[in-house]
């Protein structure tokens, strides 16, 4: 009697060492991949917001010099004692109190600079800002143009 059945073939449940490897490092790229570019969006969202805190309260300096005519490179009129821009700005409601700060140089920069205003009683001339971060040449913080503020 002939036995016509094929033969048994035993299969294996699971995965072989090479596909385990293949899969763990593929996940271990996407992560890499991962990391790397959130760090990326970080320094964009960084450079961003001190580009932003620079551009208020150049528009708002700008706001103030020109509803109450002054010059560019002119002083404020003393108003309760003083005639610092960004105190004027603070008391008359132009900036909030967190903007006011920075022109101090109480809080920092996103990326660890710090904002200065290097004549806080004078109305910069054209395309000056009246506050810069320390890192504006380092990292880039100050977009190709400013005249439009």
């Amino acid at each position: 009697m002939t036995n016509n059945l094929p033969p048994r073939v035993v299969r294996h449940r699971g995965l072989t060492l090479l596909e385990l490897t293949v899969v763990v490092s593929t996940l271990l790229a996407l992560t890499a991949i991962l990391f790397i570019g959130s760090r990326a969006w970080k320094r964009g969202s960084d450079r961003t917001v001190c580009i932003l805190a620079m551009r208020s309260m150049q528009v708002a300096t700008r706001s103030y010099q020109n509803l109450y005519g002054y010059s560019f490179g002119g002083h404020p009129y003393a108003e309760n004692g003083t005639q610092d821009i960004a105190e004027h700005l603070l008391s008359k409601g132009y900036i909030e109190q967190r903007t006011y700060l920075l022109t101090r140089g109480a809080n920092k920069c996103p990326s660890g600079g710090t904002y200065t205003c290097p004549v806080p009683d004078v109305f910069p001339e054209e395309g000056v800002l009246y506050m810069t971060c320390s890192l504006s040449n380092s990292e880039s913080h100050v977009p190709a143009s400013h005249s439009s503020w």
